[in-house]
Order: C-alpha cells, then sequence, then structure tokens
C-alpha cells in the first residue's frame, strides 16, 4: 500500500470516529427523551479502494414491542377515563352514614316520619318531615344532574379526542413526505422520525394503533380493529359535538352525535371494535352506555320513591291519580315518562311551605279539603311504612328482590360501588401491564454505560487513525529531505 493510500485509509477512518462520536452524543444526550430511539452508525468498506464510508444511521425500534406498548397504554387510559367516572358518581352519592349522602337523607327522612308520627301536633317536627324529603329529592336531583353532566363532558371530549386524531394524521403525513424525500437522498432523518413517533403515541392514547413501515421510511397507521388511519393520505374522522345532553336523548334516534371515518359511520362507537380499546371508546361508553345505565338506576330509586307515597293505602285523601308527598315536577308520572325522572322529582307544592302549599297537609292529608285532628298521626306513620314496605322495584334495573327503599339505595350505591371497583382493577392491570412493556422497551433504549465504553473504543480508534497520519507523514518529510 502507498503512502498515499495509507493516509486515505487514516483520514476515513477519522471522519467515521468523528461521526461515531456524534452519534454517541446524541444518544447520551436523549437518553431520557420521549419517543427518542438509540441510534447506531453503519459502516462499509470503500468501493473506490480502502478506507472506510459511513453508509447511514439506524434508528433502532422494536417495532412489535413498540405497538404492544401503546396498545397497553391506551387500555390504561381508557380505564382510567371509566374509573373516574365512577368514583366521581359515588362521590355524589356519599357513603353511608355522611352528610348529604343518599342514604343519610333516607334515614334522616324515615327518623323525621316516626317523630313526627308520635307528635302530629307539633309543626317543628312536620317542618322536619318536609326539610328531609327536600333534601332527599334534592340528592337525587344531584345525582342525575352529575350523570348528565358527565354525559356532556365525554361528549366534549370526544370533539375534542377527533380534532386532535386529526390534527396528528395530517402532521404525520407531511412528516412521511420529508422523511422518504430525506432517506431517498441518503440523508439521516432519525431525529423528523422521533418527532412522528410522538404525534403517533399521541393518536395511540385515544385510538390503538398498529404501526406498519413503507418504503424509504414512511409508515402506514392502522386501528387494532381494522380501519385505517393513515395509508398514503390520511383519514378523516368526523364528529359534531353536542352542547348540552339531556336524559332522554340517545344516539340510536339520532339526538346525539355518532362517528365518521371518511364520511362512513362507525355504529354503535361505543362497541365498534374499529375504535375499541382507547379514550375515544371510553368516552363513547359513558355517554351511550355507562351512564345511561346508572341514570335508568337512579330515575327507578325516583320512581320506587313516588310510587310509594302515590298509594291511598298510605294517604286516603289522595284523589285518583293524583300524586303523594314526591311528583314529577308536581304532577303525577305520566306513563313511559320516566327517562331524566331523577332529575326533576319534587316534593308535593301542595305541602311545601315554599312553594305556596301548607304544612299540615302532611299530617290531615295532601286531598283534604278541611283540616283533621291534630293529634291523628296515621298518615305520618303509613308514610314512615311505606318506605319500610317490601317491595318488587318495577323498573331501573337494580335489585329484583323485594326491598325497602333504604335498601334500594343501598343497592344503587352498591352497584355504582362495584362498577368502579371492576374499572380500578382493570385500570390497576393494565397499568401494571403498560409498566412491563414500558421497562422492556427501556431495556432495548439508551444505555449510557454501554455508550460510554463504545466511546472509549472510538477514541482508541481515532488516536489509532491519527497516529497513522502522523507517522506516514514523518516518512514524507524524510523521504523529500533526502538529497
Amino acid at each position: 500500500m502507498t503512502i498515499s493510500g495509507t493516509m486515505t485509509n487514516a483520514i476515513s477512518g477519522l471522519s467515521a470516529s468523528s461521526r461515531a462520536t456524534e452519534v454517541i452524543a446524541s444518544n447520551v444526550s436523549n437518553a431520557q427523551t420521549p419517543g427518542y430511539a438509540v441510534r447506531t452508525l453503519d459502516l462499509s468498506s470503500s468501493a473506490a479502494g480502502g478506507g472506510v464510508v459511513v453508509t447511514g444511521v439506524t434508528r433502532n425500534v422494536d417495532l412489535s414491542l413498540l405497538n404492544d406498548q401503546r396498545a397497553a397504554d391506551a387500555n390504561t387510559a381508557a380505564a382510567k377515563v371509566t374509573s373516574d367516572f365512577f368514583t366521581q358518581l359515588e362521590k355524589t352519592i356519599g357513603a353511608p352514614g355522611d352528610t348529604g349522602s343518599l342514604n343519610n337523607d333516607v334515614t334522616a327522612l324515615q327518623t323525621s316520619l316516626i317523630q313526627a308520627g308520635a307528635q302530629p301536633s307539633s309543626d317543628a317536627g312536620l317542618s322536619s318531615v318536609m326539610a328531609a324529603a327536600t333534601a332527599l329529592t334534592q340528592q337525587i336531583n344531584t345525582i342525575s344532574t352529575q350523570i348528565q353532566t358527565a354525559r356532556t363532558a365525554a361528549d366534549a371530549s370526544v370533539a375534542t379526542e377527533v380534532s386532535q386524531v386529526n390534527s396528528a394524521l395530517s402532521k404525520i403525513v407531511d412528516m412521511n413526505s420529508q422523511i422518504v424525500a430525506q432517506t431517498a437522498a441518503g440523508r439521516d432523518a432519525s431525529g423528523m422520525v422521533d418527532q412522528r413517533q410522538q404525534l403517533i403515541d399521541q393518536i395511540s392514547g385515544i385510538v390503538p394503533i398498529r404501526q406498519v413501515p413503507q418504503a424509504n421510511g414512511g409508515v402506514a397507521l392502522y386501528t387494532t380493529g381494522g380501519a385505517t388511519l393513515l395509508d398514503g393520505k390520511a383519514a378523516k374522522l368526523g364528529f359534531p359535538a353536542t352542547p348540552t345532553i339531556t336524559p332522554d336523548m340517545t344516539v340510536d334516534p339520532g339526538a346525539l352525535s355518532g362517528l365518521t371515518l371518511n364520511g362512513q359511520s362507525i355504529a354503535p362507537p361505543a362497541s365498534s371494535p374499529l375504535i375499541a380499546g382507547g379514550t375515544l371508546a371510553a368516552n363513547f361508553q359513558i355517554r351511550d352506555t355507562i351512564s345511561v345505565t346508572a341514570q335508568g338506576q337512579i330515575d327507578g330509586v325516583a320512581q320506587d320513591l313516588i310510587d310509594r307515597f302515590s298509594s291511598t293505602t298510605t294517604d286516603p285523601t289522595l284523589p285518583s291519580g293524583a300524586p303523594g308527598l314526591f311528583t314529577d315536577a308536581g304532577t303525577s308520572v305520566a306513563p313511559g315518562n320516566e327517562a331524566g325522572l331523577a332529575g326533576r322529582i319534587t316534593v308535593n307544592p301542595i305541602a311545601d311551605p315554599a312553594q305556596g302549599g301548607t304544612l299540615t297537609k302532611l299530617r290531615d292529608g295532601l286531598g283534604a279539603t278541611v283540616a283533621g285532628a291534630v293529634g291523628d298521626g296515621s298518615i305520618l306513620n303509613a308514610m314512615g311504612g311505606a318506605l319500610n314496605a317490601l317491595v318488587a322495584p318495577s323498573t331501573g334495573g337494580l335489585t329484583p328482590a323485594a326491598t325497602d327503599f333504604s335498601g334500594l339505595a343501598a343497592s344503587f350505591l352498591s352497584s355504582v360501588s362495584s362498577s368502579r371497583l371492576s374499572a380500578d382493577t382493570t385500570a390497576s392491570y393494565t397499568a401494571a401491564r403498560s409498566t412491563s412493556l414500558k421497562s422492556l422497551s427501556l431495556q432495548g433504549g439508551v444505555d449510557t454505560d454501554q455508550q460510554l465504553q463504545q466511546l472509549l473504543v472510538v477514541e482508541k480508534s481515532y488516536a489509532a487513525n491519527a497516529k497513522v497520519i502522523q507517522t506516514a507523514d514523518n516518512m514524507l518529510q524524510s523521504l523529500l529531505g533526502i538529497q
């Protein structure tokens, strides 16, 4: 080998060592950067006759593991959305014994009716009954409001997530084009690939996705359920939000918006396998399924309460079809109009002084035309008996067994608590799986100790090539010095 050839080889080695140092420095400095994948330098021998050539930089990613991790992260996010719904609803219902809880309000009404029945002439006792009855209806109203608020919030979240997915897909299409162009030109596009991965990660929490590599560094994206989100061009999700949702509004008759993909309806969105697993599906489930079930249950509780006090056995003075102590916004419940009843239930204005009624109607009877005996507590006692009567609820999807009203309210709380515990268990499981997959992913990430060891090797290589150049230079100097 000639001296000039030796120097050419050594110079190419210096260049490769310099580039390797840059790659190692990038790996170490980005060890904690989300979406960053460890790089390795690709080298080959020069076809021109000796030396080394940098042919590229490889971005090392286990795509199968990455797809599994994204799916696990999506499941974790979805489970948290569901758990948060039940946690908030359980908090609104309240724990037994807590002031303002449903159970506590039922107990307060039972106690006040017993005391008023024992001293029917006491205006304070009658006031206590009215206050307890009002507090109970207000608590039922609050639970209903909470459920509808959660539905409206879920609908708004869907709209936000659809916008985020559409925006991210559009950006990924642009980055795909840039990455393909840079790769085809022989340039390192790893930095842009990192940025694209961060965008894909944002989508994957909303809709679980599967990433498929394409030529020259491009990618295609599909939901784990098989819907195409990006293949050359981006798909378009469509969803108009509904500002306010009421209990009677559902997606089936078209009162609530559904989800479209490129103009085609995905129905029903709450259970479609095409989008299952992420927060988008979870929010649809809250809006269209979970909260609808909860609303039906609390409506059933309200219906049962109204029915218990509307019987002439409880209050013989009631005209046929007239409401008892509890009403549907002041009237009897119309057949087939139970949806949202929990939000409309109120005490009968006939006996409520705050609504212009007469408090003594509680003792004399809501339909009484003349004052009764002040010492007659039979109707008050009958009201207490109605609360304690074992009755099988006609609606609501709660316990089918005959139970008193306190038991029915407890059954509603138990149903919500069980659902919350189940959601928490799912959230814990998915979080544990996500953490395990993330640990596996980190094992394939940047190992700073290994990178520093490689840096020592590169430094020795650099020094060796520099020594070769120095030696060749000395030889040239010696040759030039020969007379």
